[in-house]
């Protein structure tokens, strides 16, 4: 299955505690807790472009499956990682965080990040 196409979130849980964990300020949290953040995907091949819309706030990563590359993080750092392709679920750690993007069905993606115990899952649909 392809993960090209455009996501709008559905549901999360978590976000608040999730937010406050990797460093987000207050005031963000708050503007962003209601907002329906939009994510477009362009894979071709090993290549992902990877563009999420939440509010005014734009974050585009690109990356090629297996190779170091630097990725901009929810607080917008900057950092490097690999993301791993494992069947229909992309990988990455970053600077303590793990995500998990699958793809569960032809319409659904659940990201999973965790840091420490804290687990925050958005599930977002195909627009």
């Amino acid at each position: 299955m392809s993960f090209t196409g455009k996501y709008q979130l559905e549901s999360h849980e978590n976000f608040e505690v999730f937010m406050k964990a990797v460093g987000v300020p207050d005031e963000l949290i708050q503007k962003g807790k209601d907002l329906k953040s939009v994510s477009e995907i362009e894979e071709t091949g090993d290549d992902f472009k990877v563009t999420v819309t939440t509010g005014s706030n734009v974050i585009t990563n690109s990356f090629t499956i297996g190779k170091e590359t630097e990725l901009q993080t929810l607080t917008g750092e900057k950092v490097k990682g690999v993301v791993v392709r494992d069947g229909n679920k992309l990988k990455v750690s970053l600077k303590g965080i793990e995500s998990v993007t699958e793809l569960t069905d032809a319409n659904t993606i659940v990201n999973t990040m965790t840091v420490g115990s804290i687990v925050y899952k958005r599930i977002s649909k195909r627009m």
